[in-house]
């Protein structure tokens, strides 16, 4: 019944909805996609193995920054 409902209810938001003209649709792409200077994490030279990590931070005389997560990388849990 839960599972009926809910589709009932995202199908009849679906046929309501307005259509999306191909300007606004750029504009919100565009608002949506990282600008260049919100991926600067990415030129950091991330390591994966934490056991080299670690050896790298003590002959470096540098912290360890560990970024993890429990459960899928998704979020498909």
């Amino acid at each position: 019944m839960k599972t009926t409902l809910c589709f009932l209810f995202a199908t009849a938001s679906l046929a309501t909805a307005a259509p999306v003209d191909e300007a606004e649709f750029q504009r919100l792409t565009t608002l949506i996609k990282p600008q260049a200077e919100e991926n600067t994490w990415l030129e950091i030279p991330w390591q994966t193995d934490l056991w080299a990590a670690r050896q790298q931070a003590a002959t470096e005389g540098k912290p360890l920054f560990l970024w993890e997560m429990d459960g899928h990388p998704l979020g498909c849990v």
